[in-house]
């Protein structure tokens, strides 16, 4: 019986130790056969460490692990060359001293692998001193693989002095591959984020960044039809993989829909329904960001973004949006062409990250240090509210709710008052459709429970003498005209008495 590769990037491992394969490797041969420099950007967790080392077990001529997949009769092995890889994922660096070290050592580790002997001291001269012997050595050209470029810099973005000192570091050793362009076949770089080029790999030009080239789209996780050729005979019947969808499937770089690799691998080893990919890696700067810049999560699943904003992405210039969609928690559900860029629009993949994001908002608006118990049974009782149609007791909980959270969230705004109960109900982990619109206007938030069951919910800040505006508008506005037996909640808020109202019909 074959094993789950859980945690496993090593190529040759998985192809000799019995373990399951999706085979990504026509995405090799493409590759070479369309160009010689690349960048590419995943989330953690994708598999782009695995990618990584099937190039290099193919450049290096490795045919027996090839057996049965694309390349096996698609690749000339006759030819085979020499491949340094540099691996950044291998411990957390404090400071520019530790980041030249860690390089020299790789760079040691390869001129052993290799034996040619390094004279140079500087951790860039060293490198260009790396490949031009192997190269003379060898008479190949070498195959460069970094993967995970960025994380000594994501690992520090908080200490935005050292992080910034990091960042030059690796500037100066990317910049070098420039001038090493005789002696390489081949370059392949991977990250989780796509900093500026101008900031990191200035001079790099060559660089083709196929992170959002539809051609390469698939290159990471799963599709549906892999899911099933590989993994169909673990999977019972329609309803499972119905779930499976709902709960791990969603993620789009402008190609099929992707399902989470690290999610399926341990659900199909527990057949448990639970956020495993979201667990570990909790989304501390994000949260610290939306808290310090006030940002409002109510339109969080329904952002429109121009092609360039995803990329602003820097130590000195974070944006959340972009930082939400290169991390995972947000993807692309639909875009379009304009005269001068693309523009998206992204939403949560699944109901794995919609849940997760909410339930840790939830954490920080009632401050708790950690998602515990007490959490997990207010969202419990608001599912079990809204499924039950029980109206009274949703108006307690939510009540009780907003009073529960901390007022650092609070700006006497619409905008932070939206944040909140926006987090509440994304909490619950159903279907949640902000700012939907009718031809009178748009709504504030649809939610539509498992069962179906319907409710639409309008928010308002108001004084003393305007309470129930919310489920005015509602009604004058007909929103609720083409939603079958919707339910109207309206919540509203004082910013003078820090009061709470809400009304439903």
């Amino acid at each position: 019986m074959k094993k789950l590769p859980i945690g496993i990037s090593s190529f040759e491992e998985i192809r000799t130790e019995g373990y399951y394969y999706v085979d990504k490797t026509h995405f090799v041969k493409k590759l070479v056969d369309e160009g010689k420099y690349y960048f590419l950007s995943r989330p953690r967790r994708f598999g782009k460490s695995l990618f990584v080392d099937t190039l290099k077990s193919a450049f290096e001529g490795k045919k027996e692990l090839f057996t049965g997949l694309y390349l096996e009769n698609n690749w000339n092995w006759n030819q085979n060359y020499p491949v340094v890889r540099f691996s950044f994922d291998g411990g957390k660096v404090e400071n520019k001293q530790e980041m030249k070290k860690y390089i020299n050592s790789i760079i040691r580790f390869w001129s052993r692998n290799y034996e040619v002997e390094i004279e140079e001291k500087l951790y860039y001269s060293m490198l260009t001193e790396l490949i031009y012997k192997i190269y003379k050595k060898t008479g190949k050209k070498v195959v460069l693989l970094i993967d995970e470029y960025d994380k000594p810099i994501l690992d520090n973005i908080e200490k935005k002095e050292i992080a910034e000192e990091i960042r030059e570091v690796l500037k100066g050793f990317y910049q070098t591959i420039k001038g090493l362009d005789q002696y390489l076949k081949f370059v392949f770089i991977t990250g989780i984020s796509k900093f500026a080029k101008i900031s990191l790999f200035s001079g790099l030009n060559q660089l083709e960044d196929i992170s959002l080239i539809s051609e390469y789209g698939d290159i990471c996780g799963y599709t549906e039809e892999e899911l099933l050729k590989v993994f169909g005979g673990l999977i019972k019947g329609d309803k499972e993989l119905e779930k499976i969808r709902e709960w791990y499937n969603g993620y789009c770089w402008l190609a099929s829909k992707i399902y989470n690799p690290f999610d399926i691998l341990l659900y199909l080893k527990s057949k448990r329904f639970v956020p495993y990919w979201y667990k570990t890696g909790t989304p501390e700067l994000l949260i610290k960001l939306i808290k310090q810049n006030n940002y409002d999560i109510s339109g969080i699943d329904n952002i429109e973004i121009i092609e360039s904003a995803l990329d602003k992405f820097d130590i000195d210039q974070i944006s959340i949006e972009a930082l939400m969609f290169q991390t995972g928690y947000l993807t692309i559900h639909t875009y379009k062409d304009t005269l001068t860029e693309r523009k998206y629009k992204l939403r949560f993949p699944n109901k794995e990250v919609e849940y997760s994001f909410g339930i840790t908002i939830l954490s920080q608006l009632m401050k708790v240090d950690k998602i515990d118990l007490e959490l997990s049974s207010k969202s419990e009782e608001l599912q079990n509210a809204l499924i039950n149609e029980n109206l009274e007791k949703l108006k307690d909980l939510l009540e009780s709710l907003l009073r529960s959270i901390s007022y650092e969230w609070y700006d006497r705004s619409e905008k932070s008052f939206g944040s909140a109960v926006y987090g509440f109900l994304y909490s619950t982990g159903f279907e949640c459709i902000t700012e939907k619109h009718t031809n009178k206007g748009r709504m504030d938030l649809l939610v539509i429970t498992p069962n179906k069951k319907k409710y639409i919910f309008e928010l308002k800040i108001v004084s003393q003498d305007q309470k129930g505006k919310s489920i005015q508008q509602v009604i004058q506005k007909e929103y609720h005209k083409g939603i079958e037996e919707a339910h109207i909640i309206g919540i509203e808020f004082n910013p003078q008495t820090r009061n709470f109202f809400i009304f439903s019909q």
